[in-house]
């Protein structure tokens, strides 16, 4: 049935700006939220916020949901009361509306952090039903670590996979920190760190894409994978060379079809399956399935709403779910690694974004342990 909120409980608007920056005021010493990116968020249309009223109608609480466009998942980016009202049972029954809201916007999980030496709502977390999920360390002003919790609120089984996460460093090594993502989690000698996730890049770029540096191509992908010791398999709609669409200068497009063409050349020589033509979702969850991952190209369009092509890495299904490491944080816009690891996304939704250009490309590698 539609979300409904109880009276107490409403949509923040804009003329709460006043009642929300005094509450953070008086609930936090540091790491506010600024009036400025109060009034950016009550606006935006992949965050939602809800007021608690008190006596008279006074704002006396708030809970702020992040909702990652394309995706199942919320994360409760900042929840305070004041603490005149405390101890009155307004936290719990903001976490409650912010579930019921996430809920009633289709997402699957709800994630959350909060300072370890919050032992308070750490306990009311817990009684929620949240579960652990992991540690940052150094992750408040004073230096304090974060918990992370999550809840599924579809479902009860965890979508945690044995698949570490890691951060592209730059705006164009998505492929290449996919790649170094499965390696870390078929390789126990394997450490993640930029100087891994630059050089993967090289070895697998498509020399030019867009206005700026390049990014990878399958083939390019599944080489460097192969090299690395893992088993590589190609799945491509198109044969030939990649991305062409997006570059305008012949001189580039000529070093694109060369670097394409040695990549073609050294997937031959290490005799790496490679399948040409129509594939869908079913080739992904049967990889899954089988315990492999696969490198994905998307339109970053359904992600972050950017037309440029972008690479994930599929590494989990629940049965309605496939489960998604995506490289790229917004930081900009508040996110954190918690926006982008573990990423839920319906079947129907991953298989409308699992493509690219007005072509609708399809690519993906299948990454497996040792060839």
């Amino acid at each position: 049935m539609p979300f409904r909120l109880s009276p107490c409980l409403r949509p923040a608007t804009i003329t709460d700006l006043d009642a929300l920056v005094a509450i953070e005021e008086r609930c936090f010493d540091a790491d506010r939220i600024s009036r400025r990116s109060f009034r950016e968020l009550l606006g935006r249309a992949t965050a939602a916020t809800i007021v608690f009223e008190g006596a008279g109608g006074a704002v006396v609480g708030y809970a702020m949901l992040l909702l990652r466009r394309g995706t199942a998942m919320a994360r409760l980016y900042s929840i305070a009361v004041d603490p005149a009202s405390a101890g009155k049972g307004i936290g719990e029954a903001l976490v409650r509306a912010a579930e019921e809201l996430a809920f009633d916007r289709g997402r699957l999980l709800l994630r959350l952090e909060v300072r370890e030496d919050n032992e308070r709502a750490i306990d009311l977390y817990r009684r929620l039903g949240y579960r652990p999920i992991g540690r940052y360390l150094d992750y408040y002003a004073d230096h304090m670590p974060a918990l992370r919790f999550e809840k599924t609120l579809r479902g009860d089984v965890p979508l945690n996979a044995p698949t570490p996460y890691y951060e592209q460093t730059t705006e164009f090594t998505c492929g290449s920190c996919c790649l170094m993502m499965a390696l870390a989690r078929y390789r126990a000698d394997f450490e993640l760190n930029p100087v891994a996730e630059v050089r993967l890049w090289r070895e697998a770029t498509t020399i030019f894409m867009m206005s700026g540096l390049g990014g990878c191509e399958p083939h390019g992908l599944a080489v460097a994978a192969a090299e690395a010791g893992l088993s590589a398999e190609i799945y491509v709609t198109e044969e030939g060379v990649l991305f062409l669409d997006s570059v305008r200068s012949e001189e580039n497009r000529k070093v694109m079809a060369l670097a394409q063409a040695d990549f073609h050349a050294r997937a031959r020589a290490l005799a790496l399956p490679v399948t040409y033509g129509p594939f869908g979702l079913d080739t992904i969850r049967d990889a899954i399935a089988a315990g492999k991952v696969a490198v994905v190209l998307v339109s970053a369009y359904y992600m972050f709403g950017k037309k440029v092509p972008h690479w994930v890495l599929a590494h989990g299904d629940d049965g309605r779910h496939i489960l998604i490491h995506d490289p790229w944080v917004e930081d900009e816009i508040g996110e954190t690694i918690a926006d982008a690891a573990n990423l839920p996304i319906a079947h129907e939704q991953f298989d409308r974004m699992a493509r690219w250009g007005r072509g609708a490309l399809r690519a993906a590698v299948i990454l497996g342990p040792g060839r």
